[in-house]
This record gives C-alpha cells, structure tokens and sequence, in this order.
C-alpha cells in the first residue's frame, strides 16, 4: 500500500543515490583526467615523432629518386602525394588511441564517398590532372609555357593539385593541373633551338642588296646564332613608309630571348653605321595649287 510515508522514503533513498553517484564522479574525476592528459600528452608526442619519421621518409624519398635521375616534377608531386597521405594515416593511429573504430571510420567515408566526390570534384580533376602531366610529360620542371588562359612563365613546381611558374617579372602564376591538361598550351623550351624572326624597316630609297649584306653580316658574327642553321634576310612586306626585311635565323632555346635582343640592338648601329634609315610612319599630303 502506498502511503505519504513510503513515498518520502523512496525520495530519500533517490537522494542518496544521486549524492552517492556525485560524491563518487568527483572522486574519480582528478584520475580520469590525469588519465585523459596523459593520452593528450602521449598523442601529441606521438604526433610530432610520426611528423619527423614522415619528413625523413620524404628526404631519403627525395635522395633516393633524385640518384635514379627522376623528373624534378615526378619528385614533387610524389613527395607531396606521400607526405599527405602518411599524415591521414598518422592521424587515424592516434584518433584510434582515444578509442576511435578505423573501421567504422572507413565505413562512414565509404557511404559518404558519393558525397564527398561530388564536393572536391575539381580538387579530383586537378589531381587526375597531374598524374597525366608527369605520365604524359607535356613539360617538366625548368620549361618556359603560354598556358590556354594566355599565362606564361617558367615551371617551377608540379605539385599534387597546382602548377607553379614564375613570370618574367618574377611573379608567381598558380594553375591548376586540370586546367593545364585539358586545354591547349605551347611549350616554348621542348625543343632544343627556336627560330628568331626580326622584322626591319628600311628606307624605299635606301639599297635593298646592301642592306641585306649589312644584316647577314650581323647574323655571321653573333656567336650565339647557330651557324648550321638557316640564315636569312628576305624582303617580307612593302610597308607604307618602308620595306619591310625579315631577319632569319636560329638560337638555341635558352638563348632565345639574349639572342634576339643583342640582334636586334645591333642591327641598329649597323644599319646606322651602313647610311640606311629606318623610317617612321609619315603621310605625305599634296596640295593641288
């Protein structure tokens, strides 16, 4: 039978149970969490010893690829791919060590994978697009490209996602891998020699032969034009104000831009020591009287 009486009890007992289980979480609250600090403490040393092991990985790596005279890109890209993945996996060994199912983990990643692949579905398409370039070799390391979005400079960096080039002017130019492998680029350094294409306007009135003889003699003496190459000066256009001679000839790829500028600075002197003008655009207006 239940009585006022009965039910005061049992409310006290319920109070001492509470003050009992809050008496005995307190007690055990400094262990639990020197035991909890000390897991921090051993995941963190953990941490930074796996992040040194994962730096000496990546040098022996680096050393290793660098005497089988691997691609400076391939190296790149390699030790970047590597470097992350060994610290997913880092992680996981220590999230595991707090308890964490990896299998369960796996799990949950595998039925998010739709998801997730349609949220990096560029990051994928960059990566899939560096493993064509360093495949397929369009350029490596060191050349000089004009990317489809009209950027241009020297590679410096493949890495897993992006490609780096400095500018001329020493900028840096990041695109992206998927980019650069699904549009069309020129890579001015893939072969060994460019040709160099001089266009020189002369005076109508100035001697078409002599000027030729003065530019050829200017292409015979440069010691970068490379002399088993075709060298030429031909008349290319009858401009307005002038004949326009085209000056021919060939340099090897890293010379390519010292070559032309030394030419083309010297066959100003010459022609001007030669007595030839270089005219500028001018109207001639007659006046009928």
């Amino acid at each position: 039978m239940i009585t006022p009486g009965n039910i005061a009890a049992q409310v006290i007992k319920e109070d001492e149970l509470d003050v009992g289980l809050i008496q005995s979480y307190l007690q055990k609250l400094p262990e639990t969490a020197l035991r909890f600090g000390i897991r921090v403490l051993l995941a963190l040393l953990v941490f930074l010893i796996g992040a040194q092991l994962i730096k000496l990985a990546g040098k022996i790596l680096r050393k290793s690829m660098k005497r089988g005279n691997a691609d400076v890109g391939v190296i790149q890209f390699l030790d970047s791919f590597i470097r992350i993945t060994l610290y997913v996996l880092l992680i996981f060994f220590i999230a595991s060590g707090f308890g964490l199912d990896a299998a369960s983990v796996v799990a949950l990643l595998g039925s998010a994978g739709v998801a997730l692949g349609l949220a990096v579905q560029g990051s994928l398409s960059n990566f899939a697009g560096g493993v064509l370039i360093l495949l397929l070799k369009p350029f490596k390391v060191g050349d000089y490209i004009i990317a489809g979005n009209g950027n241009e400079g020297t590679v410096v960096e493949i890495q897993i996602f992006y490609t780096k080039l400095t500018t001329a002017d020493n900028r840096l130019v990041v695109i992206p891998n998927g980019e650069l492998s699904n549009s069309s680029m020129i890579n001015a350094s893939a072969m060994p020699k460019r040709r160099i294409d001089i266009p020189v306007g002369i005076s109508y009135q100035a001697d078409i032969r002599q000027a030729k003889e003065v530019l050829l003699g200017i292409l015979e003496k440069d010691e970068k034009v490379l002399q088993d190459e075709d060298r030429k000066v031909f008349v290319d256009n009858l401009g307005d104000s002038a004949v326009i001679l085209n000056v021919r000839c060939y340099a090897a790829s890293e010379d390519f831009w010292e070559t032309k500028w030394r030419l083309t600075e010297n066959i100003k002197y010459a022609l001007d020591g030669a007595g030839i003008s270089i005219p500028y655009n001018q109207l001639d207006v007659h006046l009928d009287s």
